[in-house]
């Protein structure tokens, strides 16, 4: 569930939060195999999509910065541009706790490697030229990569891979119960509650940001951050009769999301960046508009939406390349329409 749901830096999942995750693991890897040290030179190769649109989604500033150490979850989103910048001139790359190295970019928007349209390989060479290690990845979506390895003694309790799967396990219980059955597996029940409800604050930090930030977003089409006064127009409104007014605010959570998303500050993938908005402004509404709305409503609401996004990639897919945008957001809608309606049916 917490693939399904990671804290992430916009603008995309499959272009910015994977190709940095593949870096940081890439250098992991050279570090594991005691080969960080003999590291003289990293090549990345771009491939497909992820370098089609390479510079628009930040993809290469994703890149350099995963080489460094960074991580999506927690890097300074602040002085992330005037770092990548900094590397960019150089064109050296601190490896953490290692040397720096000479790094090259190479883009092939006209290649496509076999398995997947958002492919990166990264290879590793000494002072000599000699390989040390290349390994490619495959940004899938949601920010996760193809081949990942997950812990086999990890087996859930109440295995589902579809939904008459999850409706005939859960019976005439919530879904939200088995959700935590299946993740106490991993971790604590405390911990997965304080995990969830961090996503939580993350997400309203999102929208807050959102909502308080004016400016040009970045991309170089001029577009300006709409979401401030549509913020200051609905504050000024106060109370309102029209029943559509609660929609009002939804579509102004999910907007200020959307546009710190595009501006490349921190959000959680639900299931992806491209759809981040949609949860947390479904979120956002059940904490405003429903009576009785609590933390616990909180955690029943995300354990419940990640099982839908769940059914949806083992089926399907979550990634735009693959997919299109509307596959993103359709999920988002699924995912957070299950949220909405569990802690209202589980007695939250």
């Amino acid at each position: 569930m917490f693939d399904l749901l990671r804290v992430g830096i916009g603008p995309s999942s499959s272009h910015t939060v994977g190709p940095m995750r593949a870096a940081h693991r890439f250098v992991r890897g050279l570090d594991q195999d005691g080969l960080l040290a003999d590291a003289a030179a990293v090549d990345v190769e771009l491939f497909g999509s992820l370098a089609a649109t390479c510079a628009g989604h930040g993809t290469d500033k994703a890149v350099l910065l995963g080489l460094t150490g960074e991580q999506p979850e927690t890097l300074d989103t602040a002085t992330a541009d005037e770092r990548f910048r900094r590397l960019t001139a150089e064109r050296r790359v601190p490896l953490p706790g290692a040397q720096a190295v000479d790094c090259t970019l190479t883009l092939h928007p006209d290649r496509f490697l076999p398995t997947h349209p958002n492919a990166l390989i990264f290879t590793a060479l000494d002072r000599h030229d000699t390989v040390l290690d290349s390994r490619t990845f495959y940004s899938v979506g949601g920010g996760f990569l193809l081949h990942e390895t997950h812990d086999a003694s990890h087996q859930v309790p109440r295995p589902f891979t579809n939904a008459e799967q999850l409706l005939d396990l859960t019976g005439d219980g919530p879904i939200s119960d088995l959700m935590l059955a299946n993740e106490t597996v991993r971790r604590p029940e405390h911990e997965v509650r304080r995990r969830l409800l961090h996503l939580w604050k993350i997400m309203r930090h999102c929208v807050d940001r959102g909502c308080r930030t004016e400016g040009i977003l970045p991309g170089g089409l001029n577009v300006p951050r709409r979401a401030p006064a549509l913020h200051r127009r609905l504050q000024q409104q106060g109370g309102s009769g029209d029943p559509l007014h609660a929609m009002d605010w939804v579509a102004l959570y999910a907007l200020a999301v959307n546009e710190e998303n595009a501006a490349g500050g921190r959000v959680v993938t639900a299931p992806t960046n491209g759809a981040a908005g949609v949860l947390p402004a479904v979120l956002h509404y059940y904490h405003r508009f429903v009576p009785g709305a609590d933390e616990d409503g909180t955690v029943r609401f995300l354990l419940t939406a990640a099982a839908i996004g769940i059914i949806v990639k083992h089926n399907a897919s979550i990634s735009g390349a693959e997919v299109g945008c509307q596959g993103e957001v359709g999920t988002a809608a699924a995912m957070a329409a299950a949220g909405l309606t569990e802690p209202r049916t589980a007695g939250c």
